[in-house]
């Protein structure tokens, strides 16, 4: 594990199948990584989410350990993201991961984009 001071609270939800992949994706770095979600504005619904390994942890930035894996969120983007559950899953069209986000009034299709009151 990368950092030793980590909020508890669960604002952010993994699934063991999203765990397990992020874990899976984090052993082909020859370093610690920190796993950071993210949204940007654009995509159908007005925003989009983002997802990255960064060796960089920020003075703006909170860390959420689940457990498994701890997950590291800029200020900006927290508003946006408390309650969300991240799936993985694959299908016939390959493996992503798939977001569950209770602040959410409106999804697009494809499920990485979204639109909350206000936006």
């Amino acid at each position: 594990m990368l950092l030793v001071n980590c909020l508890t609270d669960l604002m952010i939800h993994l699934t063991t199948t999203a765990i397990a992949e992020i874990r899976r994706l984090q052993l082909k770095y020859s370093h610690p990584v920190y796993f950071r979600l993210g949204i940007q504005a654009g995509g159908c619904a007005d925003w989009y989410y983002t997802l990255e390994f960064d060796e960089k942890y920020g003075a703006r930035d909170y860390c959420f350990d689940t457990g498994a894996v701890q997950v590291i969120v800029g200020k900006d983007s927290l508003t946006y993201v408390k309650g969300l559950t991240i799936d993985y899953s694959e299908d016939l069209m390959g493996g992503g991961f798939r977001f569950h986000n209770s602040n959410a009034i409106r999804n697009c299709g494809c499920g990485n984009s979204f639109a909350v009151e206000g936006s």
